[in-house]
């Protein structure tokens, strides 16, 4: 596979009023509001740099999960994740991804434990992270 560059732009604005720690994060053609984490002293209701290493672990899953469904001719109708990074206070100790699938015909667990597992060998996030990432998803 080829070298491959990914970009991010961050910028903050110095300022005395409001939250010092606000920021904007340009990906792509969207701007994202952020700030640090509520219990870093952040505002809670910005994107914080901990969630979004979260969500890029469960964005990269998904989509891998969705490809190999897709090249498999299995239709998946919708796809939804409740991940959560554990931080033992200095690093993630752990993520876990609870994706919650639902298919157009019935799938054999079997089957879906295999697409989950080869989405998961296949995730460059996941492949890139000291923590353990766990997927768990059965109901």
């Amino acid at each position: 596979m080829a070298t491959t560059f990914h970009h991010a732009r961050v910028r903050w604005r110095g300022g005395s009023d409001g939250d010092l720690r606000a920021h904007t994060i340009e990906l792509a053609e969207q701007r994202l509001a952020a700030s640090s984490a509520p219990e870093f002293g952040g505002d809670a209701a910005l994107a914080d740099p901990e969630e979004l290493f979260v969500a890029s672990l469960s964005s990269c899953h998904m989509l891998w999960f969705l490809a190999l469904a897709r090249h498999e001719g299995i239709g998946v109708t919708s796809y939804a994740d409740e991940a959560e990074g554990e931080m033992d206070g200095r690093r993630f100790a752990r993520v876990t991804l609870r994706p919650r699938v639902a298919f157009d015909a019935e799938i054999d667990s079997e089957r879906v434990d295999s697409l989950h597992n080869r989405a998961h060998r296949r995730c460059f996030v996941a492949n890139s992270v000291a923590c353990p990432v766990e997927v768990e998803w059965r109901d």
